[in-house]
């Protein structure tokens, strides 16, 4: 992203988020913020332009968008289960859930990573919106050409001497190899019950002649405004990796484990396409 502006692509995210709180149901993400942060306009535009929202590739990245919340947020529900307090949300953007967390201050403290860009903007449209800051969120602006991820995580009152569950969504296709790779191996120096769920996309030339046609438009699109994917992985090399950073418990979830968890039986075909994948990670 430019260095003078938030990221356009967390913003259609937010979009997609916020549709599929009004055009899909059963919800497989309920999210009452997503609608309020983007201003009191959204619903509206989103019900007046439905046609935008309804297109074969729109439902696949929707569901793809949720579905990915949706289980990094069940993985966090485990993790809580097992006793970690710190939640790291890596490339937040606008992400809602330290805003709607079910979780008392005293059990879980949330920790939004993003550039500093980004996060004056997301702030911004909290204000316009009457969102209060919950006391149990902590705002971490990193700017990675001059701080590290461990440095501000600190900063912010973060302790790398007690376990911790990270959320990465959206954002290691737009890094190098070696960020991706640095940043993976922070999560596994953590102590042992700390996790993470990120999603990856595969190499395009990897994939079918349709999911090839889905990674070319969406290359196209990204790289529009200026965030061209950078990096991909294969999954069994990326298990590899994983395991030798010192992983375990090791889930990579394509489009038919997420159809079959979350879109099975919908009259409505919202579905994955299988473009992106998940992984669920731990140390």
């Amino acid at each position: 992203m430019r260095q003078d502006r938030p990221s356009l692509t967390a913003h259609r995210v937010a979009l997609s988020r916020a549709a599929h709180q009004l055009l899909d149901d059963p919800r497989v993400l309920d999210d009452p913020i997503a609608l309020r942060i983007l201003g009191e306009r959204t619903a509206h535009d989103i019900q007046a332009n439905r046609k935008r929202f309804a297109g074969k590739f729109a439902r696949h990245l929707r569901a793809f968008l949720v579905a990915r919340s949706r289980v990094a947020e069940d993985a966090l529900a485990q993790a809580v289960g097992r006793g970690v307090h710190q939640y790291v949300i890596l490339g937040a953007g606008l992400d809602t859930f330290g805003f709607r967390s079910p979780y008392a201050d005293t059990v879980l403290r949330v920790f939004e990573v993003d550039h500093p860009a980004t996060q004056a903007w997301k702030r911004r449209l909290l204000t316009a919106a009457g969102i209060s800051i919950p006391a149990s969120l902590h705002f971490v602006p990193i700017d990675f050409e001059t701080q590290t991820l461990a440095a501000g995580l600190r900063h912010a009152g973060f302790s790398p001497d007690e376990p911790a569950f990270f959320s990465w969504l959206g954002v290691s296709m737009y890094l190098t190899r070696e960020a991706v790779v640095d940043t993976l191996r922070f999560v596994a120096s953590l102590p042992r019950g700390s996790g993470i769920v990120f999603d990856y996309v595969v190499a395009p030339e990897n994939l079918s002649l349709l999911r090839r046609m889905i990674a070319g438009a969406l290359l196209r699109r990204v790289a529009s405004v200026g965030e061209p994917w950078k990096t991909f992985f294969e999954p069994a090399q990326l298990a590899e990796e994983l395991t030798a950073l010192g992983f375990g418990r090791i889930e990579d979830l394509g489009a038919a484990e997420l159809n079959t968890r979350f879109f099975a039986g919908r009259s409505d075909q919202l579905s994955v396409a299988g473009l992106g994948r998940l992984v669920s990670a731990r140390v």
